[in-house]
């Protein structure tokens, strides 16, 4: 029963996607490609590097922002249904389990991240990336799925909690923005000032950056599990508040 519910969330959520696809590629496409001519093509060739092009440090740290970000703003619906359009109500009075529901809208938001991803590594690819990282397929999936897992239950929660959209972009502007730059995407942490470096490497994207970049470490691995673990817990929890 519990599983019939996922896929019932996840395939309205499909159809609703499969109607807007082409809008959809066509819109992750424009940020990845941004960012590998500005800094792959761009500044890029004036960095050097020990090992490897500045093109193939950069495009794992893309694929890590870019599942931020989408998995983050695949949730953002939840909102206007509970504000605006109180359609959120008619799950709460559906025979759904509460958790399915989450579980549904999250894994849904992380389909998203996988189309996206594979769009990235394509445009990637043509620029020249040699995509070294993704030598161990079961180690990248893993990361891109926790990754999204984490970020899809943050909005979630947001989604929840705050009153307007201004709310809700404001944990982009103070959550999600200085990750964007600061966990490992651009440069290494280990460029920053060591009090700066421990908070950052506290941040799930910068273990994201790390397991993507170089591949498996135990634990990087835990921090993202355990970040995707309580934070699931967390949006079950507060949306079985809401419809108690």
């Amino acid at each position: 029963m519990f599983l019939y519910d996922v896929t019932t969330i996840m395939w309205r959520d499909w159809i609703v996607l499969r109607r807007r696809l082409k809008k959809f590629i066509l819109s992750r496409l424009v940020t990845p490609v941004l960012y590998l001519v500005a800094f792959g093509w761009g500044l890029g060739k004036n960095i050097n590097l020990a090992a490897g092009s500045y093109m193939d440090f950069l495009v794992p740290g893309i694929v890590a922002l870019n599942t931020m970000n989408v998995s983050y703003m695949s949730v953002t619906g939840v909102h206007a249904e509970r504000v605006y359009h109180k359609s959120l109500e008619e799950y709460l009075g559906a025979p759904i389990e509460p958790a399915a529901f989450v579980v549904g809208k999250i894994l849904s938001a992380v389909v998203r991240a996988l189309i996206s991803t594979a769009l990235i590594l394509s445009v990637a690819f043509t620029f020249g990336a040699s995509l070294n990282f993704f030598a161990s397929p079961v180690n990248f999936l893993v990361v891109v799925v926790l990754n999204s897992v984490i970020f899809a239950s943050v909005c979630f929660c947001a989604a929840l909690k705050v009153q307007t959209y201004e709310e809700l972009a404001q944990v982009n502007t103070y959550l999600l923005m200085p990750m964007s730059f600061l966990c490992g995407t651009f440069f290494s942490t280990t460029e920053l000032p060591p009090l700066v470096r421990a908070v950052i490497e506290l941040l799930p994207l910068t273990h994201t950056s790390l397991l993507l970049r170089e591949g498996f470490s135990l634990p990087s691995m835990i921090i993202l599990a355990g970040y995707a673990i309580i934070l699931l817990w967390l949006a079950t929890r507060m949306f079985r508040r809401l419809s108690a």
